[in-house]
């Protein structure tokens, strides 16, 4: 075969390849993002100074720096394109008091809509911490791997999850697809 004839069937190859590579990408999506809306139903508090780890994925559109009292707010994190893995992370914010302006605790938000949902499931919790505590690898792990008492964790099933803290109460309910929404709510703890 000459130099010719070698380029020809390296771009009939190439062709192949992205037309083989289309037709997978119509049968099963590719495409991961977790859309994350919160409600803060509590009078007391705002959330304030947001942060953000991702595991896998990056944040396409941020929640602001402050969620007040009565108000709803939404982000978007989504799977680095190109890349066999998802939109995995965890976000914090300080739960911050209305009247003292002080925080001593932060709630935190950990979702995982993986890439290969023939390997792993969609995953989600809420917990709250002490404002102490990084947002960073470390609690995304602890939150996705570990049981503990100042969070709870499942697959989404239809069912809510709660958490119930000293001073807020926070509830989230999360879609299993392959670009899932997820709800939080908080509510001060009667």
């Amino acid at each position: 075969m000459d130099a010719s004839g070698a380029v020809n069937t390296g771009v009939a190859i190439a062709g192949l390849v992205t037309a083989v590579g289309q037709a997978i990408g119509q049968i099963a999506p590719t495409h991961r993002q977790c859309f994350i809306i919160i409600t803060n139903g509590c009078s007391s508090f705002s959330l304030s100074n947001p942060r953000w780890y991702m595991d896998s994925g990056s944040c396409a559109s941020p929640f602001p720096p402050t969620i007040r009292s009565n108000a709803l707010e939404s982000a978007v994190f989504i799977k680095t394109p190109n890349t066999a893995r998802g939109a995995v992370g965890v976000v914090t914010y300080d739960l911050l008091n209305n009247d003292n302006k002080q925080s001593r605790e932060k709630i935190a938000i950990m979702f995982s809509n993986p890439y290969d949902f023939n390997l792993y499931s969609n995953w989600y919790a809420v917990g709250i911490f002490h404002k102490s505590k990084e947002c960073d690898e470390h609690l995304y792990h602890e939150m996705y791997n570990e049981t503990s008492d100042s969070f709870i964790r499942s697959k989404p099933d239809g069912r809510v999850l709660s958490y119930r803290g000293k001073e807020v109460t926070i509830k989230a309910t999360m879609s299993d697809a392959y670009q899932p929404v997820m709800k939080v709510e908080l509510s001060e703890t009667n």
